[in-house]
């Protein structure tokens, strides 16, 4: 097995984890420092940089340039292979198990592989699991995919527990940016407990009650993204709320 790099050790901390998806495309330069700055502040653990739609030929410069202006480690969330980069600290290998389209099951993972393997990076097998959030969220029309019931807990179940066996080592449970609300805390906590293996839980979350019944049912790792950027100061609220 491949020994374990520090993103992924982080994964396995006992610690409640806070992460923020960020789009490049709306990184703003001229305040960069000071948005790094705060989420350090408010207790964020890392930033997790892409998305569905995000390919934009200048992407690799773009988060060039957040790795330089951020404090926080950053790891790529990819939506595909021409979101690839080297200035990232490690990268979720993300496989669409939810779903049988077979270009993100395994086809945008065999070109993939062999820039990761040349950059020597940090990469973490990630089975990538949408969840039906209420209504079709870029990632799920992109995708071309079918989400998972979020009342069949016993589905995301077996499909998170089929990933173990082929070998993945942390799952990304999402509803999608946008999503109507996110994954539900029976689902969360059938995965957790079958697989008891690193959990992201990320779509809908968009307050503090919210992200602490995802730590509650057993996420490691709560991604925020669309309530931030509206309102950076709930990460201090979120924070709070996990002192008391």
């Amino acid at each position: 097995m491949t020994p374990a790099g520090k993103i992924e050790l982080l994964l396995h901390s006992k610690k409640k984890q806070l992460a923020v998806l960020i789009d490049p495309d709306k990184w703003n330069s001229e305040n960069a420092k000071q948005q790094g700055a705060l989420y350090k502040a408010a207790g964020v653990d890392f930033l997790l940089v892409g998305g569905s739609l995000n390919a934009a030929s200048d992407f690799n410069e773009r988060v060039e340039y957040l790795r330089k202006s951020c404090p926080l480690p950053l790891v790529l969330f990819p939506g595909h292979p021409l979101q690839l980069t080297k200035h990232v600290d490690a990268t979720l290998f993300l496989s669409l198990i939810s779903g049988r389209n077979a270009e993100y099951l395994i086809g945008h993972q065999v070109v993939s592989a062999p820039y990761l393997h040349e950059w020597k990076q940090e990469v973490i097998p990630t089975g990538y699991m949408l969840v039906n959030g209420g209504n079709t969220t870029t990632a799920i029309y992109i995708s071309q995919t079918v989400p998972l019931p979020n009342d069949k807990p016993e589905v995301a179940a077996a499909t998170a527990l089929a990933g173990k066996y082929l070998g993945l080592r942390c799952f990304y449970l999402d509803t999608g940016s946008g999503a109507d609300f996110p994954v539900s805390q029976e689902l969360i906590y059938a995965v957790k407990k079958t697989t008891q293996l690193p959990l992201i839980v990320g779509g809908g979350i968009v307050n503090e009650q919210q992200a602490h019944a995802a730590w509650q049912a057993g996420a490691d790792v709560v991604v925020m993204g669309t309530a931030v950027e509206q309102n950076p100061e709930i990460l201090f609220e979120i924070q709070k709320l996990n002192a008391l």
